[in-house]
């Protein structure tokens, strides 16, 4: 079952936000605790799709588009900034019932998520931080990705094309990567003259731009819930900077996914799943004889 609703953000932007589980079996009247996915910059809820329909098993399980991604709107004027994405989370916790909510967040998504938290501590009860960075990355990280964004073959001839440019033949990839070469056919869609994305290129340039300059350290620290963060080994979050995003946040957790890259979710969903699973267990209150059950 795939079921849409939207959501208002910020500035009026209509939001699509998906559940992917089965609804409550009949009877079922108790209330599930709240979980809202967010995906990274280029993504789209879909991406959480595998993620989504374990965690439905217990919980209600919401994963959004976020402004300019997916079937979420792109207005050209519209706002990407931080205070956006935050608001446009925010609006979804709220307007989908969905606190005390447990925050999981991908890459930007994860950023979105710490500093919602960071905010409305009143809203999140649980936050998982996967392969985001709390450091600043600089002018020279924004120029390699105006470079990169320039160099992609668009339009791609087919999905198989999109699969193999991103999975072998993109400079970037260090090693064949079947996983990313389907990640990012999930985010292309279909014109007249090929597949391109479903994003604007120069949107996501303008949203990186928000964040890429500036060190979130602060957040991290205002952060009141129990939070676990997540790193693929071959990701882009470094063991060093991950432990110490573990060390500032008041009630830190560290885990770590082996033979995973940037997108650990993707790469590897049963060994993400046995990362994030015992926090969860944790949160509910549910131990480990329960859990099996």
């Amino acid at each position: 079952m795939v079921r849409r609703i939207d959501v208002t953000g910020a500035g009026g932007v209509n939001l699509a936000a998906w559940e992917f589980g089965d609804p409550p079996k009949s009877g079922e009247n108790e209330p599930r605790p709240g979980v809202l996915l967010l995906h990274g910059l280029m993504g789209r809820a879909s991406h959480w799709a595998p993620t989504a329909r374990w965690l439905s098993e217990r919980r209600r399980a919401v994963a959004l588009d976020q402004r300019g991604h997916g079937q979420s709107e792109k207005p050209e004027q519209a706002a990407y900034t931080r205070e956006a994405y935050v608001d446009d989370a925010e609006a979804a916790v709220e307007q989908l019932g969905l606190a005390p909510v447990v925050l999981i967040g991908h890459a930007m998504g994860a950023l979105t998520a710490w500093q919602l938290a960071a905010r409305r501590p009143d809203l999140v009860s649980g936050l998982i931080i996967c392969d985001m960075r709390a450091s600043a990355l600089g002018a020279a990280s924004q120029r390699e990705w105006e470079n990169w964004f320039k160099a992609w073959p668009l339009p791609f001839a087919t999905l198989a094309d999109v699969r193999k440019w991103f999975g072998e033949d993109d400079p970037w990839v260090e090693r064949p990567s079947p996983s990313r070469g389907e990640f990012y056919a999930e985010v292309m869609h279909e014109g007249p003259d090929g597949w391109r994305p479903v994003f604007e290129p120069e949107q996501m340039l303008t949203t990186r731009e928000t964040w890429v300059y500036d060190a979130h350290w602060e957040e991290l620290t205002q952060v009141r819930c129990p939070a676990l963060v997540v790193r693929g080994l071959d990701g882009e979050l470094g063991r060093a900077e991950s432990q110490e995003m573990v060390r500032v946040l008041p009630h830190g957790q560290y885990a770590e996914v082996a033979d995973a890259g940037h997108l650990v979710h993707y790469d590897q969903p049963d060994a993400w799943r046995s990362a994030i699973e015992p926090f969860l267990d944790g949160l509910d209150g549910v131990d480990g004889a329960n859990a099996a059950d």
